[in-house]
């Protein structure tokens, strides 16, 4: 059974986000901000003006104390010290803002908007440094640990991006859909109803491996290689559109939540270890132990579908909520997984240890 958050809201609970010293924030509909200690009690409460829901919430990995927010088209940086009306707003993306990421150095914010667009905001200097692209919404963008510089984004376009800094295109883009078509055909009646719209990314502490979870119900597994990625591992994690992925820290242990009310746990430590060869020699080698009937023409005939159906989750979670937002926080010395859905309070669940 969850424990429930109560008092911090009015209305639907869209983020969550955790400090390093274990506060919680969350935002909501109409601009409310809600800062709670690891057990639950309020510890702070603010309104954003305007009202416009707070989309997203990040707080800087350097110092635990500031917080950024993102509420209609405006960043706030607050002071979760003294919570009154921001430090700091920023005003550089024209459309509502999904999703926003500060890289570990706290030197860089990216901020994924309606519009496709991601701005890219030198924190020292207060400035736009980069202004990129996506075709249609942009869902998600997460900067990569352990590398500063680098960065992946996914929208509705289908398209998943990674990029670095330096430069102004994407060093690699993969299209969800064109993967779908190969892998299944162009006659795949399931992916014309349900595209893979890209909604959520996550990337694992160790900088490389990161998932997405998108409309069609799949979860899917990178490796970044130098300048671009492949993809390791695919399976489908929910019955409708999984909205959030979260890989928890020190650990290929990855939470999903979906529109159908499940948060699941996988441990896909086995499929992308530190220790695993590059994706080419894996590929190989699972060509290598496939039955006859998988292979096709030299080349492995539905790798993905083979994979999933070995992927089972290690924890079903029946929320029985859409999920709006998943975070992992250490509480009392336990993992607990914090689950914002459309009401007004936040639902904690115990997990199993790694």
């Amino acid at each position: 059974m969850a424990v429930k958050w109560t008092g911090g809201h009015s209305s639907s609970i869209l983020c969550l986000n955790v400090n390093t010293e274990g506060l919680v924030a969350s935002g909501a509909e109409r601009g409310e901000l809600t800062l709670w200690d690891g057990g639950g009690t309020l510890a702070g409460q603010l309104q954003l003006p305007k009202t416009d829901d707070v989309t997203s919430v990040v707080f800087s990995p350097r110092s635990p104390t500031r917080l950024y927010t993102s509420h209609g088209e405006t960043i706030s940086l607050l002071d979760v010290r003294s919570l009154k009306e921001p430090v700091e707003c920023f005003h550089v993306n024209e459309e509502e803002i999904n999703c926003l990421s500060v890289n570990e150095t706290d030197n860089f914010l990216a901020a994924a908007d309606d519009s496709g667009t991601i701005k890219v905001m030198d924190l020292e200097n207060k400035k736009v440094s980069r202004s990129l692209r996506h075709s249609n919404i942009c869902s998600s963008v997460v900067f990569r640990p352990q590398r500063p510089q680098s960065f992946v984004s996914c929208g509705l376009d289908m398209q998943v991006m990674l990029w670095n800094l330096q430069k102004a295109r994407p060093l690699w883009t993969t299209n969800l859909q064109e993967c779908e078509t190969e892998k299944d055909g162009p006659q795949s009646a399931g992916q014309f109803f349900n595209p893979p719209l890209a909604h959520s990314l996550s990337v694992a502490s160790c900088g490389n491996i990161f998932g997405c979870g998108a409309q069609d119900g799949k979860v899917r597994i990178f490796r970044v290689t130098g300048a671009k990625f492949e993809r390791e591992l695919e399976f489908r994690g929910h019955s409708l559109g999984v909205s959030q992925v979260l890989f928890m820290p020190e650990a290929y242990w990855l939470l999903t939540g979906g529109n159908d009310g499940k948060v699941l746990l996988w441990d896909v430590s086995s499929d992308v270890g530190k220790q695993q060869k590059s994706p080419a020699k894996s590929l190989q080698k699972r060509k290598a132990h496939a039955p006859a009937s998988t292979r096709k023409d030299g080349k492995l005939n539905k790798v993905a579908s083979n994979e999933h159906a070995r992927v089972l989750p290690k924890l079903t979670i029946e929320h029985g909520e859409k999920v709006n937002w998943i975070s992992c926080a250490e509480i009392k010395g336990f993992k607990r997984v914090l689950v914002a859905d459309q009401s007004s309070s936040v639902s904690v669940y115990p997990l199993p240890e790694p």
